[in-house]
C-alpha cells in the first residue's frame, strides 16, 4: 500500500462514533452517512455543515480567527485538477493521443506482468494503429514492486542513455500500478533535468526538496490497478534503501499530462489483489478526510508559491470527495470482490 505524502500524516479526528438519531442530525445541520455492506457497517461518519468554522478554515464566520494573521500558517490553498479520460475500453484511444502529440519516439514503461496481459497488447495495437508507421517505440519493463532509490537510478538511467543515442523522447506512456506510473515520473525528470545528486529532488529531510525546473516530456499515464492513484497526483513514491524509509518526489509538474482509467483493465486482477486495492482507495479516503486542515499547516507560508508543496492539508474541496470515496467503496468493493469479471459497475466505481 503506497504512503500518503508527509504533509498529512498529522491528523485529527473528524467524526463522532456515536449514534445520532435521523431528527437530531437533521436539526443540527448535519448529513449521516451509514456504512452498512461491509465490515465496516457498524462506524457511522457525521459531516457537519459548521465544520468548516470548527476545523478552522477561514470563512466569514470566523475571519477573524487568530489564525488570519499568524504567519506561522498558510491562509492560501492551491488545488491542480489532473486531465483523465475514463470509461471501458478508453486504453485503445491512447494511440490517437500519441498521434496528436505528433510523437515519433515513444517510451513506454510497463510491469512486467502486466506486459503478458490484454492491456499492453490494446496499447501496442492503438500505437500501431493511429501513430505515423515512422514512430519509434522502446519499452521499458524492469519495474520493481515498491520501487526503491536503485530501481529508480535504473530507469533514469536507461531514459537518459537512450536520450543520449537517439535524441529525446516525444512521450511516454505508462501501463500498470502505482509503481509503474511513480518510476516514469522519475525517469522523465531526472532524464530532463539532471541534478548534481539523486536526493535533490527528494522531499526533506532525506533530500533537498528542489522544485522542478520546467516543463516535462507528455506523460499518459494508464493503471491497471486502482487505489494508489498516481495518474493523478504530482508525486513518486519510492523505498530509501540506505535509510530504510519510504520517502518521494512532490512536484506538480511531475503529473501526468493525460490519465486513462479503464475499468477492463482491472479484469486481471485477483479477488485478493482487486480487494487490497479497494482497501487503499479507502484508507487514503479516511487519510485524506482526517488531515489537518490547509491553513493550520505549522510550515508557514512559502516565500514562492511554487515552493507551496504539492499536498497542503485538508480542504472544502478534497473533503466533498473524500466521503463520496468512503461512500463508493462501502457500496461497491465486497461487489467487486465477490464478481470481479461480471460486475462492471463496481469495477468503474
Amino acid at each position: 500500500m503506497s504512503s500518503r505524502p508527509w504533509t498529512m500524516c498529522s491528523k485529527l479526528p473528524r467524526w463522532n462514533r456515536h449514534h445520532i438519531s435521523p431528527a437530531a442530525s437533521k436539526s443540527r445541520g448535519t448529513a449521516l452517512v451509514s456504512i452498512e455492506k461491509s465490515p465496516f457497517r457498524k462506524v457511522l461518519f457525521k459531516y457537519d455543515s459548521h465544520k468548516f468554522q470548527k476545523r478552522g478554515y477561514l470563512t466569514t464566520a470566523n475571519a477573524s480567527s487568530s489564525f488570519q494573521n499568524d504567519e506561522n500558517y498558510d491562509q492560501i490553498c492551491e488545488l491542480a485538477s489532473s486531465s483523465l479520460r475514463f470509461g471501458p475500453g478508453s486504453t485503445m484511444e491512447v494511440g490517437y493521443d500519441l498521434a496528436s502529440l505528433k510523437a515519433r519516439r515513444i517510451l513506454l514503461f510497463v510491469d512486467p506482468h502486466v506486459a503478458k496481459l490484454p492491456p499492453f497488447e490494446n496499447v501496442l495495437c492503438s500505437i500501431d494503429q493511429h501513430v505515423p508507421k515512422s514512430y519509434e517505440l522502446d519499452i521499458y519493463d524492469q519495474i520493481r514492486v515498491e520501487p526503491d532509490n536503485e530501481s529508480f537510478q535504473h530507469a533514469i538511467s536507461y531514459m537518459t542513455n537512450q536520450t543520449a543515442k537517439h535524441g529525446p523522447y516525444d512521450a511516454i506512456v505508462a501501463l500498470g500500478g502505482g509503481s509503474t506510473i511513480d518510476t516514469a515520473k522519475a525517469a522523465n525528470l531526472y532524464s530532463c533535468y539532471p541534478p548534481n545528486d539523486f536526493y535533490d529532488y527528494v522531499n526533506p529531510p532525506l533530500g533537498k526538496g528542489l522544485p522542478v525546473p520546467g516543463p516535462l516530456t507528455p506523460l499518459i499515464a494508464i493503471p491497471t490497478t486502482a487505489g494508489t492513484g498516481s495518474e493523478t497526483t504530482g508525486v513518486a513514491i519510492f523505498d530509501d534503501t540506505p535509510t530504510k524509509s519510504k520517502t518521494g518526489i512532490a512536484h506538480r509538474r511531475l503529473k501526468a499530462t493525460l490519465g486513462i482509467v479503464d475499468p477492463d483493465n482491472i479484469r486481471s486482477l485477483t479477488p485478493s489483489v482487486a480487494k487490497y486495492s479497494g482497501i487503499d482507495v479507502l484508507c487514503h479516503a479516511m487519510e485524506s478526510y482526517t488531515a489537518i486542515p490547509y491553513n493550520r499547516r505549522p510550515s508557514g507560508k512559502p516565500p514562492s508559491p511554487i515552493l507551496r508543496p504539492a499536498y497542503q492539508g485538508s480542504n472544502p474541496i478534497s473533503d466533498v470527495w473524500s466521503i463520496h470515496a468512503l461512500k463508493e467503496c462501502t457500496e461497491y468493493l465486497p461487489r467487486v470482490v465477490e464478481n470481479l469479471h461480471s460486475d462492471e459497475e463496481a469495477r468503474s466505481k
